[in-house]
């Protein structure tokens, strides 16, 4: 591809959820647009605002472009050179297991191949292992478990499919949010499924639901072995089929008979019995049922036996293997899945290969090396304990921040801090990761990579590179390999682009194969590089070459003759008998802490951050607590409060939410030290380990909330952006985002000072033609204008002053202010001209719309319905992401 595509159209995929969706990616000089592809069939031309926005995340004023030696810019050579000399030594007076990469769901499936052949092949450890772990390592220990391999038995045509879907701890309106589309209009049609939501925090994606279950955190093993049992009391097994395909029933029903009845299990989950039986009705009585669950269930210490006690009623009533059917694990990343396939777990080996004796000889054969590695490396958790303890001497990070997602990030952090040798491959300069790194190397970012994804149905996508490299950045794949080479495994690694890596990849996947494992693409194994290039999306396994004649296989086609890839080929139902949380909350820590997601952010918010439009959604990061929890922490809404756990704190803004249960609370995971004071979900979690599959629990964590006295909030808001260190260096909380048309920054000080107006002067642009001063009933507010252009404002107040931002921001659209809008923004009172934003938060990031504005529509103008919020305000009628809060602002007027 030239380096110059201006004016191509190029079909790519997203960068960011497990859906998987096709972008058409088109460049204008240094204009990105993304829509989304109408002929994907993971999407069919739908987009979230996240995929919409990709364009403005392309910024390149926070790129590293340049290798990183000891802080200081150097060569290629120089750099690479000195991270194969620094793994050579390490391994060569310490061993294999010295050395450790730790890497991504946003790597190209080519990316972490090379990276898994480097460790496990060349090196010989089975240290590598991935931030996958944090989302998906249970799905994929419970699907081993029951069907012997990793395999996802349905797809998104099946969510369309049933006729009664059960989302288990899954934001999905909000988390995978074209899928959510999908089955939204589904039932919009007349046609889609009954919807079942289970999990204990009301969400965008309960308020949509037919039937919202918020059972108590931990307790979804206990529901499900109930349903079991329930089931089999009202003659609604599949006797026939646990006969012929499956092992184990007996011993698990009896371990599900322990619970007893709808009404035990209502008790034990806090749920009211008519709930339970309503739920236990609809599964028994649905002949097409997917239950599609995600991190509420996977986040958890019995992670594992949720995923198993799913499993085990779609088996016992023959619920996988045909249309609109499956258990579902919608996987959290681009590539997640991609990751799985090569073996980016450190419990894996490739190829959905494990250590089993057998399997490493026959990696090693089809690789070439003299020995390989021959049992699981350190998972996440264990990993950077192992980094602490000093077992680990030389770690390279690839394309992720675990100094902010890990748990326990106090701990993580003091591992980075006294590793010998960190290595961080990134396409940002400034993370919380890179504050510890002693080399930084610049990796391609998405738009300039070339290689494919695998998305949450198994379904293999190309994405496909549309803009020059920046700088010096190389892609990860060719990282590697130079370093591989210059180990001196030059000829293991002779790759000249991706679609070397992706033949060979799907050689190893259908190497002594035979039908034996599930995962085989050797149908794809002699792709020529035009074939590779124009590759259409399509399901694995492929083991013959696709045919235009054949019909397209379809996820649920795998079970569909009732055989596993168990020994006896029989699926094995799985006793649970564990449930509930690692540690619950008393009287030193009384709430329950829960983390997750927000609509319009991603990850530790180095790509979404960049694009003004996803921030204004929730632009400071918040602690959601019930009404009832305020009071009894004598909190009110907007006060600044300390999260405490027992490995460490935050300090957030509080909202104070009707729907939240009482003694629950939740926080966002995405800021780091880049976007706040003190933010970090990571550090309160203290993060202990499913013992299968090594995820850690992120979803329970007793937590105390406690009032941080403030004696002055303050707004701040900038045209140009400006070093942060003068302005936030006395406050006790800051957060900063990016707005179209200027900086904000939200800031609480604790400490009085005899001049705050002095303050708020100094914070202001110099040299202005204008500045301006007023005392309004909301506080002290000073605007710096030029020739009446607003360049900067600063509110003040002692009492919080956050719900104003989008107010004061849109004064910064207008150039110049008019007369009444200049003494509109001195008096403290909404401009007439920027009053159908409102003050309220943003609900609809792609037109901006404010919930105020919203509420006047609904309200005033008799909008009753999201198709005439759309029509008149714009808002819910482009991605649609936003529709499950704009029917719930609309029946709550009612």
């Amino acid at each position: 591809m030239s380096d110059d595509p201006n004016g191509r159209v190029v079909r790519t995929t997203c960068a960011y959820c497990g859906v998987g969706c096709g972008v058409l990616a088109e460049r204008f000089g240094d204009v990105v647009s993304t829509t989304g592809d109408p002929d994907h069939p993971a999407n069919h031309g739908r987009l979230c605002a996240k995929g919409i926005q990709l364009g403005s995340t392309l910024r390149q004023d926070s790129r590293l472009l340049h290798p990183l030696v000891d802080g200081v810019e150097a060569s290629w050579d120089k750099a690479l050179a000195r991270v194969a000399h620094s793994f050579r030594k390490t391994i060569a007076e310490h061993g294999p297991d010295s050395v450790a990469f730790y890497v991504s769901g946003q790597l190209l499936t080519e990316d972490y191949y090379v990276a898994n052949k480097l460790m496990k092949g060349a090196i010989g450890s089975g240290n590598i292992d991935t931030n996958s772990r944090l989302c998906m390592a249970t799905a994929v220990a419970g699907y081993k478990r029951a069907f012997g391999s990793d395999t996802v038995p349905c797809g998104y045509a099946d969510v369309e499919q049933a006729d009664l879907v059960v989302l288990v701890g899954s934001n999905l309106a909000w988390c995978h949010p074209v899928l959510h589309q999908r089955l939204d209009a589904s039932r919009a049609s007349g046609r889609g499924p009954v919807v079942v939501c289970l999990d204990p925090r009301p969400t965008a994606t309960s308020a949509d639901a037919d039937l919202h279950l918020s059972l108590k955190p931990g307790t979804d093993a206990v529901l499900f072995n109930g349903l079991l049992n329930w089931l089999n009391e009202h003659d609604a097994v599949h006797r026939d089929y646990v006969s012929k395909h499956t092992t184990g029933f007996a011993q698990t029903l009896a371990a599900a008979q322990q619970m007893g009845d709808p009404a035990a299990v209502a008790q034990v989950c806090g749920l009211r019995v008519a709930d339970v039986e309503a739920l236990y009705q609809l599964f028994s009585k649905s002949d097409r049922v997917v239950t599609l669950y995600s991190q509420g269930v996977n986040q958890s210490s019995v992670g594992t036996d949720k995923v198993n006690a799913i499993i085990n009623v779609h088996l016992a009533t023959a619920q996988l293997g045909r249309p609109g059917c499956g258990p579902f694990s919608i996987t959290g990343q681009p590539n997640a899945m991609g990751g799985r396939e090569v073996g980016g777990l450190a419990s894996q080996l490739a190829a959905h290969m494990g250590f089993e004796a057998e399997s490493v000889d026959r990696v090693r054969r089809f690789w070439g090396f003299d020995r390989i590695a021959e049992k699981p490396g350190y998972t996440a958790v264990e990993l950077f304990d192992r980094v602490a303890k000093g077992d680990v001497k030389a770690l390279w990070i690839m394309g992720t921040n675990p100094a902010v997602s890990m748990p326990n990030s106090g701990h993580v952090r003091e591992a980075l801090r006294q590793c010998p040798l960190v290595v961080l491959s990134d396409c940002v300069a400034s993370t919380d990761t890179a504050a510890f790194a002693h080399i930084q190397l610049p990796a391609a970012g998405w738009g300039e990579k070339d290689g494919t994804v695998t998305n949450s149905e198994r379904m293999i996508s190309r994405q496909r590179r549309f803009l020059p490299t920046a700088g010096a950045c190389r892609p990860d794949w060719w990282i590697i390999t130079e370093v591989a080479r210059a180990m001196g495994y030059a000829e293991h690694f002779d790759y000249t682009c991706t679609a070397d890596i992706f033949r060979e990849h799907a050689a190893l996947s259908t190497f002594e194969n035979n039908g034996s494992r599930d995962f085989d693409l050797g149908g794809l194994a002699n792709l020529s590089n035009d074939a590779y290039e124009s590759l259409e999306p399509l399901y694995w396994p492929v083991p013959d070459a696709p045919r235009d004649s054949a019909p397209a296989a379809k996820p649920h086609d795998m079970f569909a003759a009732g055989r596993f890839f168990t020994p006896d080929r029989r699926a094995r139902l799985v006793p649970v008998t564990r449930s509930g949380i690692y540690r619950d909350a008393d009287e030193s820590f009384p709430v329950l802490l829960n983390s997750g997601r927000l609509r319009d952010q991603w990850h530790t918010m180095t790509r979404t951050a960049e694009a003004p439009k996803l921030n204004q959604h929730t632009p400071e990061p918040m602690v959601y607590l019930s009404p009832l929890d305020g009071r009894r922490h004598g909190l009110s809404d907007g006060d600044i409060a300390n999260v405490r756990s027992r490995c460490g704190q935050a300090r957030l803004r509080v909202c104070l939410s009707p729907g939240m249960s009482p003694g629950q609370a939740f926080v966002p995971m995405h800021w780091s030290d880049q976007f706040a004071s003190s933010a970090l979900s990571g550090s309160l979690f203290s993060g202990p380990v499913d013992p299968l599959s090594a995820q850690p629990e992120l979803k329970s964590e007793p937590v105390r909330v406690e009032r941080f006295e403030v004696v002055r909030h303050a707004l701040v808001l900038r045209r140009q952006a400006q070093p942060l260190a003068p302005l936030v260096t006395e406050a006790d909380y800051f957060a900063r985002s990016r707005f179209a048309d200027c900086e904000v920054i939200f800031l609480a000080f604790g400490a009085d000072r005899s001049c705050w107006e002095t303050w708020a002067g100094g914070h202001l642009p110099d040299g202005l033609q204008t500045l301006s001063a007023a005392q309004s009933n909301r506080g002290l507010l000073l605007a710096a204008l030029s020739e009446n252009v607003v360049e900067g404002v600063v509110l003040l107040s002692k009492a919080p002053v956050h719900r104003q931002v989008h107010r004061l921001a849109g004064y910064f659209a207008f150039e110049p202010l008019t007369v009444a809008q200049r003494q509109q923004l001195l008096g403290g009172l909404p401009s007439t001209e920027v009053s159908a934003d409102g003050e309220g938060e943003v609900i609809c990031a792609c037109f901006g719309t404010t919930s105020d504005a919203i509420d006047v529509g609904i309200e005033s103008a008799g909008l009753r319905s999201t198709e005439a919020l759309g029509d008149a305000l714009g808002a819910g009628s482009n991605c649609g992401s936003c529709l499950p809060e704009l029917r719930q602002r609309i029946s709550s007027k009612d």
